[in-house]
C-alpha cells in the first residue's frame, strides 16, 4: 500500500492577480503557513519592486523563504525545493498546512513534481569555446554535434535556442548522460506530498493589466524611485538586477528618458511578465483555474476545490 502523502496548498498564477491575499486567508481558514515561490523576494531589501506583503498584510502568518539572502548570492532552483521541502517538513511537523504562493513557474513545478537535480557541474574554458562557435558558426553547427549523441533533445531545439543547446552538450562532455536521461531521471522520484493547486487568473485579460497598472502606482507612491536609487548605488548581483522595477527606472535616472516614459514602460515589462507566467503555468494540468472576474467568491470557491482534493489523499 502507497504511504499516505502530506496535504499541501499551492496558490500561483500572474503578478498582480492577488495570489498574496487568498493564500494568507486559504493559510488562516486551514490553519498553514505560507512558503513563498518568488525568485525575487527572497533577497533581503528589494521590498517595494518585488511587492512583499507587509507585516501587517501577513495578518498574522508565518512567511518561509522570502527576504534572507543578499543580492549579490547567487540562488539555483535546487536551493529552492531543498530550502522549501525543509520548509514544508518544519509546518508539517507543528500540524500546520505548508501553503506555496508565488508567480515563479519553475520553483512551483519543480517543487511539487519533486524534480531530482544533478550535481551541477560547468567548465568555463569549454563553454566559452560552445559559445565562441555559436557566434562564428552558427546555432546549427552546434545542433549538428548535439545529434551525434542526443537526437531526442536536438530534435526539440531551435539553432537560436543557444543557451539549451550548450547547456545539453555541457551535460553529456561532464557527465556522460543526455539531457534526456537526466529529464527522465529527474522525474524517478514521486513527491511527498498532495498538493491542492489553485491558479488565479482573469476571463478579461485588460482587467489583470488594469491590477497591474494600479500596482505600479501603488508601488511608486510607497517609494519605489529611492529604492530604486538605493539598489544601484549598493553592490548587486546579475540575478537582482535583473528583478523588474528597477532596470526599468535606470533610463530615467540616468537622464536618459522621461519619467513617464519609464513608468509605461514598467508597466509594459510587467504585463509582458505577466503573459510569460500565464504561459508557464497553462501547461501544468494539475493547476485549478479560477476566474477571479467571474466569480462571487474567489475564496469560497477555492476551498471548495482544496476540501475535494484533500479528500482524494
Amino acid at each position: 500500500m502507497a504511504e499516505k502523502k502530506s496535504n499541501i496548498i499551492a496558490v500561483v498564477g500572474p503578478t498582480a492577480s492577488g495570489k498574496t491575499d487568498l493564500a494568507i486567508r486559504l493559510a488562516k481558514h486551514f490553519g498553514g503557513e505560507i512558503i513563498s515561490a518568488d525568485s525575487m523576494q527572497i533577497y533581503t531589501g528589494m521590498s517595494i519592486a518585488t511587492a512583499k506583503p507587509e507585516k501587517n498584510e501577513m495578518q498574522g502568518i508565518p512567511h518561509h523563504l522570502m527576504d534572507f539572502l543578499d543580492p549579490k548570492e547567487k540562488f539555483s532552483v535546487s536551493q529552492y525545493c531543498e530550502m522549501a521541502d525543509i520548509a514544508a517538513r518544519d509546518i508539517l511537523s507543528r500540524g500546520k498546512v505548508p501553503v506555496l504562493c508565488g508567480g515563479t513557474g519553475l520553483y512551483v513545478r519543480s517543487f511539487l513534481e519533486n524534480i531530482q537535480f544533478a550535481e551541477e557541474k560547468v567548465d568555463e574554458v569549454r563553454r566559452a569555446e560552445l559559445n565562441r562557435i555559436y557566434e562564428t558558426e552558427g546555432g546549427e553547427k552546434l545542433l549538428d554535434y548535439l545529434r551525434t549523441f542526443d537526437p531526442e533533445t536536438a530534435g526539440k531545439l531551435l539553432p537560436a535556442n543557444s543557451k539549451r543547446i550548450i547547456r545539453a552538450i555541457e551535460i553529456y562532455e561532464t557527465t556522460g548522460k543526455t539531457m534526456s536521461q537526466q529529464i527522465a531521471e529527474s522525474h524517478a522520484v514521486p513527491s511527498p506530498y498532495k498538493a491542492a493547486v489553485i491558479g488565479i487568473t482573469y476571463a478579461d485579460r485588460q482587467v489583470l493589466y488594469d491590477r497591474i497598472n494600479r500596482r505600479v502606482e501603488i508601488m511608486l507612491e510607497k517609494g519605489l524611485v529611492q529604492e530604486t536609487r538605493e539598489f544601484y548605488a549598493s553592490d548587486i548581483g546579475n540575478t537582482a538586477a535583473a528583478a523588474i522595477g528597477y532596470k526599468e527606472l535606470k533610463p530615467w535616472l540616468d537622464g536618459e528618458i522621461t519619467f513617464a516614459e519609464a513608468v509605461e514602460k514598467l508597466k509594459q515589462e510587467t504585463r509582458h511578465y505577466a503573459k510569460r507566467q500565464l504561459t508557464w503555468f497553462k501547461k501544468d494540468e494539475y493547476i485549478h483555474w479560477i476566474y477571479a472576474d467571474r466569480t462571487d467568491d474567489i475564496f469560497r470557491e477555492s476551498v471548495e476545490i482544496i476540501e475535494r482534493e484533500f479528500d482524494k489523499n
